[in-house]
């Protein structure tokens, strides 16, 4: 039997928390060059769906593919790992 398509999830932290249920969470990643060996570092950021309106700016949050919700929304705040200081 066929297993359901698991929702992807990213680990970012949240630069923006100024919208309404909406945050801006920066997601960092790490690849080695395929060519030249050296670590490369790039950044995207998320535009997600906060719905209790926890998140403040410097969380660490988990977030989960989820449904369009808005123009730009495809994402949702599953949990927040750390709170900032």
């Amino acid at each position: 039997m066929a297993e359901k398509n698991t929702r992807k999830e990213r680990i970012g932290v949240v630069i923006s928390d100024k919208m309404q249920k909406t945050v801006i969470v920066k997601v960092s990643r790490q690849i080695i060059h395929p060519k030249f060996g050296k670590i490369v570092r790039s950044n995207k950021t998320y535009v997600a769906h906060d719905e209790k309106d926890d998140c403040s700016a410097g969380d660490v949050v988990r977030i989960v593919e989820t449904r369009p919700l808005s123009k730009t929304k495809r994402w949702n705040v599953k949990e927040i790992v750390t709170k900032a200081k």
